[in-house]
């Protein structure tokens, strides 16, 4: 059985051999899946099970200063990768429509190589957002959607850039991506630079909608593919999980929506309902990081007023 198990992983790290790009193999984290998926599954079982158990009978930490420096950092990651592939393709010689994979050693080429390969360690560097939350006892905040997203990203991200590092259309998502992160991270940002700043998180809902609007970009740019006649991307199976990507995270994310903005099922409940107007307005809760925002008061700041609110963990 041992030597049945070794010899099937002998003829599979062959297989993922003679398939890596050899312009990526230098690169730290590409050489064979193994690091890869050791490194993620530590980050479930830490998520699910070690840290929950880890600050049980702890005090939940207060991260305010890391927390500043990490959001600030990942502003700052995320909008140098937007310029690298930008300055890599996507602003210079690419069609934006069947953009296929540079298998050439030009130095845009290698460019490219470079920021698809920045984008996928990025995706580790964004596993600290599970870990603030142990850390600072928000359990409850580490869902499905967030754990499998967290999770799913760099696992695909490997077998991509594995097969096709310089992607072409295939890395489109990516920009997307660190763009709707600059803005995503900013909000974060405002979230743990104290309460004064907390009047200026109203936009929280929009933040939900640019995520969503980040997935239809996505689908319907990769959804290119199955129309042209002539596209010959040379990795089909990269096109076809963008897409599943694209439209399953749109589902996940829809969903939270529906519960958290027609239902109403993650804000918390309101003690007084404070009439505007003749009408009856609900509280307005800013998240970061799938928290709630208050300050030491519990009091949540909206337009500019406070209203008192019975939080409840989400």
């Amino acid at each position: 059985m041992l030597q049945t198990a070794i010899s099937l992983y002998s003829k599979f790290n062959n297989f993922i051999e003679l398939r890596t790009d050899d312009r990526i193999k230098g690169y730290p984290l590409m050489q064979g899946p193994i690091k890869m998926n050791v490194i993620l599954l530590a980050y479930v079982f830490f998520s699910m099970y070690v840290g929950p158990r880890l600050m049980a009978n702890r005090k939940p930490l207060r991260l305010n200063t890391a927390m500043i420096v990490y959001n600030l950092s990942m502003i700052l990651l995320n909008a140098f990768i937007v310029y690298e592939f930008m300055m890599s393709g996507w602003g210079t010689t690419y069609t934006w429509k069947c953009d296929l994979a540079d298998t050439s050693t030009t130095p845009q080429a290698f460019r490219m190589i470079r920021v698809c390969w920045l984008f996928y360690i990025s995706k580790y560097l964004e596993l600290l957002d599970t870990v603030f939350f142990v850390l600072r006892k928000k359990q409850s905040q580490i869902t499905f959607l967030h754990v499998f997203h967290h999770s799913f990203m760099p696992w695909t991200w490997w077998w991509g850039i594995t097969l096709t590092p310089a992607a072409g259309m295939g890395c489109f998502h990516a920009m997307v991506n660190a763009t709707v992160h600059v803005i995503m991270y900013f909000y974060y940002l405002l979230s743990a630079a104290g309460p004064r700043f907390h009047k200026y998180l109203w936009w929280k809902k929009y933040m939900t909608a640019i995520q969503l609007t980040q997935f239809v970009i996505v689908s319907v740019h990769i959804s290119q593919y199955y129309f042209m006649e002539t596209c010959d991307y040379q990795i089909p199976m990269c096109i076809h999980l963008v897409w599943m990507y694209g439209i399953f995270f749109f589902l996940l994310f829809s969903n939270f929506w529906i519960q958290a903005y027609i239902k109403g099922k993650r804000l918390p409940a309101a003690e007084d309902k404070p009439k505007q107007n003749g009408s009856i307005r609900e509280p307005i809760t800013a998240v970061a990081n799938g928290k709630h925002l208050e300050n030491g008061n519990g009091h949540h700041h909206t337009n500019g007023k406070i209203l008192m609110v019975k939080v409840k963990d989400i």
